[in-house]
């Protein structure tokens, strides 16, 4: 689950809760056990947004299965790069974010570790008609990343 800026040193914000919640409701119960990794660090608090999250998953969601944190991450880049040794052991990865935001990190992980990125399943973290008011602002934001993302993507190739 990749974390999004919190200010409040307290509790998750709207935005990272919800992360949360999709998180959980992407968890599958059939399998003999889940791991929650929780990754983001702080720019602006005290404490890392991936202790915000687990806390917000364990103490106010009621989850109770293994968490792995990353606490340093400061970019969906590092995101992915440093929750990679805290995935390698699971049979099944999910990316939890907004879907663009979440699509951006499979696309990182692909790049970082192919052998990963085939084990990538999708989470439930789109749902028609859930943050309606927010989906234009992610759209925006998410494709303005994914062109941006592109575009390295085609200068490193031409470089080589």
């Amino acid at each position: 689950m990749l974390g999004y800026r919190n200010k409040n040193a307290v509790r998750a914000n709207a935005l990272n809760r919800w992360r949360v919640r999709a998180a959980l409701r992407s968890l599958d119960p059939s399998l003999d056990r889940s791991v929650l990794v929780c990754s983001g660090g702080s720019r602006h608090a005290t404490v890392p947004e991936a202790v915000l999250l687990a806390r917000y998953a364990t103490a106010e969601r009621g989850f109770t299965g293994t968490v792995r944190l990353d606490e340093r991450s400061r970019s969906t880049w590092q995101n992915i790069e440093n929750v990679i040794p805290l995935v390698e052991d699971v049979d099944q990865i999910k990316i939890v974010s907004n879907p663009l935001h979440a699509l951006k990190g499979r696309l990182y992980l692909h790049r970082l570790r192919p052998d990963l990125g085939e084990r990538l399943v999708r989470a439930a973290d789109y749902r028609p008609g859930e943050a309606l008011p927010l989906t234009p602002f992610f759209a925006v934001y998410g494709l303005r990343d994914l062109v941006r993302l592109r575009r390295n993507r085609a200068a490193a190739l031409r470089a080589r």
